[in-house]
């Protein structure tokens, strides 16, 4: 008997463990973490290494009147001369697509897939090119360019030249190694002004051809803030500047501006105003801008964050309240360590209850009718490194943006009373957004009795809460469709 129940006690134990298993390995798993945080100076990848083969005993002559007219931006110098060195552009426009790459020579043609840039009009060595052929007589390459001329920086002896300063050009010579010398100082030179275009180059060689991009644009210039006075932390006031709109609503908007003033006393505080009869505000660091009565909420929004001179604009609405959970270095964190341009915290109602409003956003192709926009609430996955932040493409109407970024997607003024995730319908691909769930602001109390309400929130709630036959939802629907160029829409 003791027997049996000890089997049975047994066989229980290796079930339960069994199940266990199970439900280990097929349990449903969050979105992984992805790590979005920019190394430091002393972790950014090295410069481009010189090239693999640098022919070191066949001799060249350099052309001086070509190396004074070459830009070494982005491109690598001429092999072995000190004279032209690596510059770094700044990293924070520079993305995996703006690396150089050199396609290895599966077929006998080596040369730059990506990565090589000029500015218009002016000239760069193309880095790469080299012929991997076997034994021959005689060893030919041509280049072919459609917005520019070829040349060379150097003259290799033994190699033959034809075309040079035209739109093709011709390389020959009786050894490999001459010619290959020679390819390492092509030059392209941007003829036809185009300030953001690439110029596709044709290179080929008996029985083989290939073709890669030039790109001509002037570089991204850089945006640069002052940091503030060095101290521990972040600097709030030098780095952050609070963006609002407000109609109407005084009361509301100096409850945001004391609560503000309670934790961050000297950050600058922009409202932008379409009241019909504006009160004035007054207090240090606070920019009072007036606007024609009723011009509309992205108006607002795009005169608020015109006059913001810091790296980063927080948009907060006017009813909105600071407390010790509104911790904007938190978000300025995030921003500074990521990747990211945009984050948004969370809103916590007079209910208890808390919102982040994360939403993700695909467009799938349509065809000549117009794309399909689809929404979905949630995220994409979570940022490491910030255990309480996920990556997303829309969130709460509580950000912490950089500044220039949000300039760049802009808010249409036709939108004037309802309008929120439209502003990150234009902004998809161009921001990256996320979301923290630990940064809180509080919203201020929407419930009041009908016969308490003042005639300006009566009047509030006329224009915010428009009638049914009001023309607002026709209109968006317009501009998703002539603007954005939507067929059709979808939401879970």
């Amino acid at each position: 008997m003791r027997g049996a129940q000890r089997a049975l006690c047994l066989l229980l134990v290796a079930s339960a463990s069994l199940a266990a298993l199970y439900l280990h390995l097929w349990a449903p798993k969050g979105p992984p973490s992805v790590d979005l945080r920019r190394p430091p100076p002393e972790r950014l990848p090295p410069p481009l290494p010189p090239p693999a083969r640098a022919y070191p005993h066949v001799p060249f002559r350099l052309k001086e009147e070509v190396m004074e007219v070459m830009t070494s931006r982005g491109s690598v110098g001429l092999p072995r001369d000190p004279r032209l060195t690596l510059r770094c552009p700044p990293r924070r426009v520079q993305t995996p697509a703006d690396r150089l790459l050199i396609v290895p020579a599966n077929s006998p043609l080596e040369y730059p897939a990506q990565g090589v840039e000029v500015r218009p009009l002016q000239t760069v060595l193309v880095p790469g090119l080299s012929l991997q052929a076997p034994a021959r007589n005689r060893y030919q390459v041509n280049l072919t360019a459609s917005l520019g001329t070829l040349a060379v920086a150097a003259e290799v002896e033994g190699v033959a030249l034809r075309g040079e300063g035209q739109p093709h050009l011709s390389l020959a010579a009786a050894h490999l190694d001459h010619l290959n010398r020679q390819l390492q100082f092509v030059t392209y030179t941007n003829t036809q002004f185009h300030p953001d275009t690439a110029d596709i180059v044709q290179f080929s060689t008996d029985g083989h051809s290939a073709a890669f991009a030039i790109r001509i644009r002037h570089p991204p210039t850089p945006r640069l803030y002052g940091p503030g006075t060095p101290g521990d932390g972040y600097n709030i006031s030098a780095l952050v500047t609070v963006a609002t709109k407000t109609f109407l609503r005084y009361d509301k908007l100096r409850g945001l501006i004391a609560s503000i003033r309670r934790f961050y006393p000297s950050v600058t505080i922009v409202v932008a105003d379409d009241s019909q009869r504006p009160e004035p505000l007054s207090g240090p660091h606070l920019e009072h801008y007036l606007m024609p009565f009723g011009k509309g909420w992205f108006a607002g929004r795009n005169l608020a964050v015109s006059q913001v001179t810091t790296k980063y604009v927080l948009w907060v609405d006017d009813d909105f309240i600071f407390t010790p959970r509104t911790r904007l270095e938190k978000l300025v964190d995030v921003l500074e360590r990521t990747s990211l341009d945009l984050v948004g915290g969370a809103v916590r109602e007079i209910t208890g209850y808390t919102t982040t409003y994360r939403q993700r956003l695909s467009v799938r192709g349509g065809g000549a009718g117009g794309d399909c926009l689809r929404t979905r609430p949630g995220f994409h996955h979570r940022l490491a490194g910030f255990p309480a932040c996920v990556v997303t493409d829309g969130v709460v109407n509580f950000f912490l943006a950089r500044t220039d970024k949000v300039r760049q997607v802009g808010f249409d003024p036709r939108l004037r009373r309802v309008a929120h995730l439209e502003f990150f319908i234009d902004g998809l691909g161009v921001l990256h957004v996320g979301s923290c769930e630990d940064v809180v602001v509080d919203h201020a109390s929407k419930l009041a009795l009908p016969w308490r309400r003042s005639e300006g929130e009566r009047q509030y709630n006329r224009y915010r809460y428009p009638a049914a036959r009001d023309d607002s939802l026709r209109l968006k629907q317009r501009l998703f469709f002539f603007k954005n160029r939507f067929k059709c829409m979808a939401g879970d």
